[in-house]
């Protein structure tokens, strides 16, 4: 799609009106999409996202010179990022203050499963801040919902099909979700750069079925029907990685080999062992309606993790806490460019999503699984339960999820666990409250 002529955010909206138009009356879509009755977006958006760049915190030991630490990087920072931001309900001079302000892994966002019943929109607006290290540049940002079956490939976000917003620009995107589980999302312009960048976050769909009383659960991964995808709570689990040259050399302005490509860094949440286990920011629970909310300064900035200012941009822990006998499930997601093999070394998972799909044939019959090794390649997502095993204390029981795939993910540590690694802590029975949100540690 070309534009030769500047349009203004008014224009956008106007062509996302129309092209919805043609769609749902399927004067070009033909038999080929479900037909759909929508009009362009208004009102307030669900979810405000900002695109821009920025710098997060790597273990600086031990070094990859020149490339590691960035000798560009601000204090306690070390690894130049493109990343999104959540800027929902700021100001417009808050949403500018953003710019070289990006978070890793970008906000973890969920909506509820479109009812046809009670049809309500799903509505995403993004800005692109542009970058502020790089000047430059005037990379377009997109929205793509990884995996997503989405009706209007206009707001599919892959750019050759739908709009990309340019540096300045607001769009705002309307999604129906029909399909639960768990999904990701990145910047599809310029992929292969602007996904390692870190252009990339984690996004799930509550299935309708949540609220009911099934097998003593009202939480739901799936419209299971008999309750077998239930859980008490719930953690995101996001898989990234960094290969810190092409990091440096965006920041540097040079131009990577990617067929040099090679893993420094596997980051979970955005984050690597130890730092995976400190706590989240401090989130904002009653915001947290569609997003992680991270509670924000006077001018918009993140407030950093207790006791971790480095870690001012990775806001989300990984920890895993729990009470004895109660269902947690976990969501995983890798969007890195290897397959990492995730385990939970002595508790036992059952698979009973994948790319967001149910583990059911189309029978109905279960094919769910139990495991304590899941494999995920590029672009995949698993939804995990299992039971917290009983407390023996005091305090916190201790089990570890990492990453087999070692040699790849252990971040150069000499003689210790490094990378895409982390903590499950069982409690006593009562022992900490229910969660508020995602990734509530509840302690």
């Amino acid at each position: 799609m070309m534009f030769k002529q500047p349009f203004s955010r008014r224009d956008v909206l106007k062509l996302a009106g129309g092209a919805v138009v043609i769609v749902g009356t399927g004067v070009l879509a033909g038999n080929v999409l479900r037909p759909e009755a929508a009009v362009g977006a208004v009102g307030d958006p669900d979810l405000f996202l900002a695109g821009t760049d920025g710098w997060i915190h790597l273990p600086e030991t031990p070094a990859i010179p020149p490339f590691h630490p960035d000798v560009l990087a601000p204090d306690l920072l070390t690894t130049y990022i493109f990343g999104f931001r959540d800027v929902t309900g700021k100001t417009d001079l808050q949403r500018t203050n953003q710019k070289n302000k990006a978070q890793h892994s970008a906000p973890m966002f969920w909506t509820k499963q479109f009812d046809p019943a009670s049809p309500v929109d799903f509505t995403v607006q993004l800005t692109n801040l542009g970058l502020a290290l790089r000047p430059d540049l005037f990379d377009a940002h997109t929205l793509h919902w990884h995996g997503f079956r989405n009706v209007i490939p206009f707001f599919d976000g892959e750019p050759s099909g739908s709009v990309a917003i340019r540096t300045g620009r607001v769009f705002t995107y309307v999604y129906r979700p029909r399909e639960p589980g768990t999904y990701m999302f990145h910047c599809h312009v310029e992929d292969v750069e602007h996904v390692h960048m870190g252009m990339t976050g984690l996004v799930f769909v509550r299935p309708l079925q949540d609220g009911q009383n099934i097998a003593g659960h009202s939480k739901f991964l799936y419209n299971d029907g008999d309750g077998s995808t239930g859980f008490d709570r719930e953690f995101g689990m996001f898989l990234s990685e960094v290969w810190a040259e092409a990091h440096w050399a965006d920041a540097h302005i040079q131009l990577p080999e990617w067929s040099n490509y090679r893993a420094d860094f596997g980051l979970l949440n955005g984050r690597v062992y130890p730092d995976t286990i400190a706590p989240n920011a401090p989130i904002d629970a009653a915001a947290s309606v569609h997003s992680l909310a991270v509670q924000t300064d006077s001018a918009g900035d993140l407030i950093a993790p207790a006791g971790h200012p480095e870690l001012q941009y990775q806001p989300q822990s990984s920890l895993v806490t729990c009470n004895a006998g109660e269902t947690v499930a976990l969501r995983f997601a890798n969007l890195g460019f290897r397959e990492q093999a995730m385990t939970t070394a002595g508790i036992r998972m059952r698979v009973v999503g994948r790319d967001a799909t149910p583990m059911r044939g189309r029978d109905g019959t279960d094919t769910s699984y139990e495991t304590e090794t899941i494999n995920i390649g590029p672009g995949e997502s698993f939804d995990v339960v299992f039971v917290a095993p009983d407390h023996t204390g005091p305090g916190f029981d201790t089990y570890l999820i990492y990453n087999r795939n070692y040699p790849v993910t252990n971040n150069l540590a000499p003689g210790g666990m490094g990378g895409q690694a982390t903590e499950i802590r069982v409690y006593a029975a009562g022992g900490i409250p229910p969660q508020s949100y995602p990734n509530d540690l509840g302690v």
